[in-house]
């Protein structure tokens, strides 16, 4: 799980594009029984890791960018 920095919502976070992108950009993510989180786009399935958070992901609560950590850390 990811906490954004700013507002301490915990994974709510849309993905950043690039313009460059040429798929569909459709993304989904689902829980698994660990409680990682599986980010599945335009069908590719994967696991996200704190740097991937911190260059694609924006917060969906407040809007900050580049400001993600692991839920449980000191922030």
């Amino acid at each position: 799980m990811f906490i954004c920095k700013n507002c301490k919502s915990v994974d709510k976070f849309e993905l950043m594009f690039s313009p460059d992108y040429r798929g569909e950009k459709r993304f989904a993510r689902e829980y698994k029984e660990n409680g990682d989180i599986e980010i599945t786009v335009d069908g590719y399935k994967f696991v996200p890791d704190l740097q991937f958070m911190n260059e694609h992901a924006v917060c969906g609560y407040c809007g900050q960018i580049y400001m993600w950590d692991y839920e449980g850390r000191k922030l």
